[in-house]
């Protein structure tokens, strides 16, 4: 990933998912948590305008251009934990997953911007399945295959295409079981071939299924014993804590990682995690006349009917043009590459972030070191630290400019990818009649 946007695999409508829930692992009589660890991966190499193709073909409304506490919930079952990996300083998280029976394991990348399975199967001869980087799923060495024969197919915006068939097999993360429905692929283009996952594992709503009328994993994983219907985050920064440490928790909540009560914003639209964007703030700089206890207020652009989607399948914030703009002319030395897009000063990075162990208000935030965004009602900060994402190789000084973290598109869906969550404890709650996001800033 090399020029404007650095994002993940942004992987749109692809494959399919689930059958009926199978048995799970059970870790109390309480119900079932699981939780996958995330592992830093230090080997991918990045391909940044191939991934903004990606994003493209996943959201069509958007179109990336440089420059453009308790939840109440009472239930019983197991739950979770997979700890995922930090791949390459924070641009994308995967984590481990047993697929079949004995076990094969798998590097998957957990997605809440898509609701798919998918992964490489043993049928695969293409060169990026057979890469060094990849292992392939093999049907034949598990006794709880069960073929489907449907086939299936996905093109990206890249021009790279994945396809294959159906098949139903056994998903197991961190202990919560699931007979689903996943494509094998057969087919995997030159494009992938560098990718650090194996494939996707979709955590969005039903409506994002590539074959309509299935259920997806969190569907049968709450029919079955899941604890607690939701996901739960923690995304391992390498500012933070170097990089280590991350999980998905299935079914539960790590308290531990967070000091305030979660803050809970409704799902606008079932299918992404879509929720409304009430305002944003951007520092005021610094000026001649500021003295050294400058507290002036940050600046408040209050939004109308703007809608964004929290989505760890996405490493940068992707807001419209306007709004990339106005947070880069609040910080002094940004400027516009016509191909690059947004670039800071890399000097950034030394800027004393906010604390996060301490309430998220505006009064306990150093108003000229971090954007907020304002989610019902509530504002949740990112350091200026974090803008600086990736230095530029071949312009100006060495280590002199970073590509920004916060980059521009189309008016519209707004995306608040892996720069805003890793700074957050986020907790998706699959609630059937009232979805919704809960949010808190991660200790320290």
């Amino acid at each position: 990933m090399k020029q404007i946007l650095l994002l993940s695999l942004a992987l749109a409508t692809f494959l399919t998912l689930s059958t009926d829930a199978s048995s799970f692992s059970t870790d109390t009589d309480q119900g079932a948590v699981a939780a996958v660890p995330l592992i830093v991966n230090p080997h991918y190499k990045r391909n940044t305008p191939a991934h903004i193709q990606k994003l493209n073909k996943r959201y069509p409304d958007i179109k990336i251009q440089a420059g453009g506490g308790d939840n109440g919930i009472v239930s019983s079952g197991i739950t979770g934990r997979v700890a995922i990996a930090n791949v390459n300083s924070d641009l994308e998280y995967y984590g481990t997953v047993k697929v079949g029976t004995p076990a094969q394991l798998l590097r998957l990348n957990f997605d809440t911007g898509s609701s798919d399975i998918w992964f490489p199967s043993t049928a695969c001869s293409t060169p990026a399945c057979k890469s060094k980087h990849h292992t392939r799923f093999n049907p034949s060495s598990s006794s709880t295959y069960k073929k489907d024969g449907r086939p299936w197919k996905v093109e990206y915006g890249d021009g790279s295409v994945v396809s294959g068939q159906l098949a139903s097999e056994i998903i197991n993360v961190g202990g919560v079981q699931v007979r689903q429905t996943v494509g094998l692929a057969t087919n995997v283009s030159s494009q992938f071939k560098n990718s650090p996952e194996d494939g996707i594992f979709g955590l969005g709503f039903s409506a994002l299924m590539s074959v309509k009328g299935i259920n997806t994993f969190m569907d049968n994983a709450i029919k079955g014993t899941l604890k607690q219907p939701l996901v739960s985050v923690f995304l391992p920064s390498s500012r933070r804590n170097g990089g280590q440490g991350g999980h998905v928790l299935f079914g539960g909540i790590d308290h531990s990682r967070f000091n305030d009560k979660l803050h809970y914003v409704p799902v606008t639209q079932k299918g992404y995690w879509q929720v409304k964007l009430d305002a944003f703030k951007v520092p005021v700089p610094s000026s001649s006349n500021s003295t050294g206890n400058d507290a002036r207020k940050p600046i408040e652009i209050s939004l109308q009917n703007q809608d964004a989607i929290i989505d760890t399948g996405t490493t940068l914030i992707v807001l419209s043009t306007t709004a990339a703009k106005k947070i880069h002319s609040s910080i002094p030395g940004s400027t516009l590459h016509p191909e690059l897009g947004w670039l800071v000063p890399c000097t950034l990075r030394n800027r004393r972030h906010p604390s996060s162990s301490s309430s998220s208000s505006s009064s306990s935030i150093n108003n000229k070191e971090a954007i907020a965004f304002k989610l019902n009602g509530k504002c949740f900060h990112v350091p200026l630290a974090d803008l600086a994402f990736e230095a530029v190789e071949g312009l100006g000084e060495k280590g002199e400019w970073c590509l920004s973290g916060v980059q521009g598109g189309q008016e519209g869906l707004w995306i608040l990818g892996d720069v805003f969550i890793k700074n957050h404890y986020a907790v998706f709650e699959y609630s059937p009649e009232n979805p919704r996001v809960g949010l808190s800033p991660l200790k320290n």
